[in-house]
């Protein structure tokens, strides 16, 4: 019997967990399973096409908020080229409304509801070695004789019981590979799905060290954590990090979503250990209004958190990836404004800016008119208003995200928009504004390069700030060089390759220059130096301003006078991937 497991994932570089853990588990019919993976962007026929030539018997999809509406779609012309396939859905987005959906599609012949592995297992055993048979099979929901039936729901499994579900890591070179060493979720915030599952089960820490050795072994770039509270229980973390730590192999970096005010101490010393690059952290805030915390259920100490993520920034090895949501219960405009100003203030690498989704069994759904929530009728049901947002406001913050994205997240503006912001009376004033002419202007009809987003901005500042336009040139320029030797730049951003041409040879030429700042590279010649460093001369001072930032003391004057910046691309920055740079003199 041929089985294919299938699902649309988001991007190309995801990777499916779901599919591999079902094909792990069903050990005696992994030759029998294939797994075929596409995303949200294939077209229709591209991915019905390639599911046609693979001739299922038996066909299951994963199906999810970024994928469900796309999926029921295929399902509904697959039925048509293959009626005599059996059409298999599993995953969150059908675990809440099995029976209607079976009643508006016909196309589908069985919905695996909650954990899905040894469920999928029975279905095979039924159908390839048994007698087809279903009224026994725990956790499905399926049609028989026009009435809808749902069986009892799955007894949760010893997740030891799950075999490694990577058999090797052949071309998955550039994709995120995902791994859980639990499920479930302590906590109960209302509008997440895993607070439905409040039993946290945990790998044994022995299968966790094999698994995780196999990764390093493979030396995949990044392994995802896919644990929704990591830490929740502190021994089980710090085992995690004391083995990765331990056996780092210099390569793979590692992904956990923490509750950073959970965090002690002690840990918090223990993981300034880690070569940087090794982790990464994304860290769910959602709010600080303390009421909104309340009404969706969600413990948090923002006070330790502040403390927590200053604590682990001060040991540049941690990436940290902060998390709001906009559109909560109870939360207005002006209060949004005070969470955003509140986290962007602990300037994390990343600032997400999500908004809510209202998914199927969570609280929030059921809660949906209590709170005032309008939210949108299909797949992922994000917010569009609230009783304290409304629309208008919501497509302000929705710009707010766009601007933070591609001005923040980027990761290409970093000293230059330190300093805009400094002109505005907090970041959320700033983002605001910058939105407000970015839709002006009709910025957001069209996409833009790099380039133009330098252009764009520069345009933005001399509106508001005409006389400092040269400091931000400067620092522009700056954050362009942190990052690369670059081949082009705006056409108003002159280099000062040409102007001092005799005088960047000469600093090369200069052996004892390179043994101080670049000695990595003595072997070469000047020529080659040139090249794999860069050497510019800026019209103003700013290395005294950019030492100032995050040491909480007031900032000094940026100095009008001429300073020569070198850059080593060859000591770069893991976290934030900036080059060293060194003020030095030129003759």
């Amino acid at each position: 019997m041929n089985i294919v497991l299938s699902a649309l994932n988001a991007k190309y570089i995801h990777t499916s967990l779901a599919l591999r853990s079902l094909k792990s588990f069903c050990t005696e019919y992994k030759s029998n399973i294939t797994i075929a993976e596409y995303t949200i962007n294939h077209e229709e026929n591209y991915i019905m096409n390639e599911l046609y030539k693979l001739k299922p018997d038996i066909l299951g999809f994963a199906c999810y908020i970024w994928n469900i509406e796309q999926t029921l779609d295929l399902v509904i012309n697959i039925k048509k080229i293959l009626p005599d396939t059996l059409i298999i859905l599993g995953g969150p987005e059908v675990s809440y409304d099995g029976e209607k959906l079976l009643k508006e599609y016909k196309e589908i012949d069985i919905i695996v509801y909650g954990e899905g592995e040894a469920t999928f297992y029975d279905l095979l055993h039924s159908f390839i070695d048994g007698d087809r048979s279903l009224e026994r099979i725990d956790g499905i929901i399926y049609s028989s004789n026009g009435k809808i039936i749902k069986n009892k729901e799955r007894t949760p499994l010893n997740l030891d019981a799950i075999p490694f579900v990577y058999e090797d890591f052949k071309d998955m070179e550039n994709q995120i590979l995902y791994y859980e060493s639990s499920r479930g979720c302590p906590y109960q915030c209302q509008y997440c799905l895993s607070s439905i599952d409040k039993k946290v089960r945990f790998l044994s820490l022995e299968r966790v060290y094999s698994d995780l050795q196999r990764f390093l072994d493979g030396r995949v770039k990044q392994v995802k954590f896919v644990d929704r509270t990591f830490n929740c229980n502190k021994n089980h973390a710090r085992a995690i990090w004391n083995y990765l730590i331990e056996h780092d192999n210099g390569t793979t970096n590692f992904h956990f979503e923490i509750s950073a005010d959970l965090l002690d101490d002690e840990i918090i010393a223990f993981l300034s250990k880690a070569r940087p690059g090794l982790f990464q952290f994304e860290i769910g805030v959602q709010t600080t209004n303390r009421e909104v915390l309340k009404i969706i259920n969600r413990k948090m100490d923002f006070e330790r958190l502040k403390t927590v993520v200053k604590n682990i920034k001060k040991g540049q090895n941690i990436h940290q990836h902060l998390d709001l949501i906009a559109g909560l219960p109870g939360e207005n405009y002006a209060s949004f404004r005070n969470s955003f100003n509140d986290v962007y203030n602990l300037f994390p690498e990343q600032l997400q800016l999500g908004f809510l989704k209202v998914l199927k069994g969570s609280g929030m759904r059921e809660n949906e008119e209590k709170y005032g929530l309008v939210y949108k009728s299909k797949a992922p049901y994000e917010i569009l208003f609230t009783k304290e947002l409304n629309y208008e406001e919501m497509l302000t913050l929705k710009m707010i995200e766009e601007m933070v994205e591609k001005y923040y997240n980027s990761g290409r503006f970093y000293y230059s928009i330190r300093y805009i912001t400094s002109f505005f009376d907090t970041p959320f004033d700033f983002y605001e504004a910058l939105a407000i002419f970015w839709e002006r202007k009709g910025y957001h009809h069209v996409q833009h390069n790099k380039i133009q987003l330098y252009t764009i901005l520069l345009e933005f500042f001399k509106e508001k700030v005409e006389e400092e336009a040269e400091v931000l040139k400067a620092l522009m320029k700056f954050d362009i060089y942190l990052l690369e030797k670059a081949k082009k730049l705006p056409e108003w951003m002159n280099s000062s390759e040409e102007m001092y041409k005799s005088q960047i040879r000469d600093f090369y030429r200069n052996e004892e220059n390179i043994k101080c700042y670049l000695p990595k590279l003595i072997e070469y010649s000047s020529k080659q130096i040139s090249r794999m460093a860069h050497l510019e001369i800026f019209p103003v001072d700013f290395t005294e301003w950019i030492k100032s930032i995050g040491s909480g003391e007031e900032s000094p004057s940026i100095d009008k006078k001429t300073t020569a910046i070198l850059f080593d691309y060859y000591s770069k920055n893991q976290i934030l991937g900036h080059a060293a740079y060194y003020k030095v003199s030129i003759q």
